[in-house]
């Protein structure tokens, strides 16, 4: 006799909030700096939210950022 396969737990959770860090280091003149950006983002109980596309578009938002900061501190150091 096959034992019965045990059925699979869905989350039953709502998205109601996502949070991205986004961090990276850069060394100039021997000097280390590290830069880090996070934000968080409130998700509006409506039924046409779509979380992939909001990460994709939060993930984005910190990363450049993160960049930004790192562009400023090498253009700091050209001067």
């Amino acid at each position: 006799m096959m034992a019965n396969k045990k059925e699979e737990y869905e989350s039953k959770a709502i998205v109601s909030s996502i949070k991205f860090t986004s961090r990276a280091s850069v060394c100039v003149d021997k000097n280390y700096y590290t830069v880090e950006a996070c934000e968080e983002r409130l998700i509006p109980a409506i039924d046409d939210i779509d979380i992939a596309k909001e990460k994709e578009l939060l993930w984005d938002s910190v990363n450049a950022e993160v960049d930004s900061q790192i562009a400023d501190i090498m253009e700091m150091y050209k001067r």
